[in-house]
């Protein structure tokens, strides 16, 4: 499949939102994009990034759409979804905060190359993936992130009619879905295992500098 663009979400997990000191009862979504070629797909290695002292991961359900549009109603929009993955969202955590407290944009820490790694797709609709299908990532064999993909605050079908009103969605778009709690830093040479339930696996390192 084509990546024409990748489009993420940010606190779109309560547990996440928490933790990051947002508020679940009056946050609005947050979205950003990553460029196309930020996407490795099943990478034995991650090269390590350049520019950071703070590398974290974030484990996500990735769904892949094969229609889109404009303005779509969420039936419409749950209708795009052609395919699945579990993706790591990779941040440079220090840039990022740093862009927080001036204002600034967050693409030198989300942006950046090889920060969209994901594993293979498998084609199905959203009925593919159950509600209580769990969303997990260990770092050298220890459980850092774990939760069900019903505790998203945004359903795939909402967050998808949302950016519908931002983008015109087409097909070949990634959509990250948004992370649970537990990010944390990485370091060279890490061992990663993400899996959304049976379906999607991922399992790569980190390189090293």
């Amino acid at each position: 499949m084509h990546v024409r663009r990748v489009f993420c979400i940010g606190r779109n997990y309560a547990d996440h939102v928490a933790e990051m000191g947002g508020h679940v009862d009056r946050d609005p979504p947050v979205f950003f994009t990553k460029p196309a070629d930020a996407v490795m797909c099943e990478p034995d290695t991650i090269p390590w990034p350049i520019g950071t002292r703070d590398l974290h991961h974030e484990v996500e359900w990735v769904v892949a759409l094969v229609d889109g549009g404009r303005d779509l109603s969420r039936e419409a929009a749950a209708g795009c979804v052609g395919a699945h993955a579990v993706g790591l969202d990779l941040t440079r955590r220090d840039l990022q905060l740093t862009a927080k407290e001036t204002g600034g944009p967050w693409d030198t820490a989300k942006a950046f190359d090889y920060s969209a790694p994901v594993s293979a797709l498998v084609p199905g609709g959203l009925d593919t993936v159950a509600a209580n299908t769990p969303l997990v990532l260990e770092v050298n064999g220890k459980r850092r992130q774990t939760s069900t993909v019903d505790h998203m605050i945004w359903t795939v079908p909402a967050l998808l009619a949302e950016l519908s009103r931002l983008f015109e969605l087409k097909c070949g778009d990634l959509v990250f879905t948004g992370t649970p709690a537990g990010v944390a830093s990485l370091a060279p040479g890490d061992k990663l295992d993400a899996r959304l339930g049976s379906l999607a696996r991922l399992t790569t390192a980190m390189g090293r500098p």
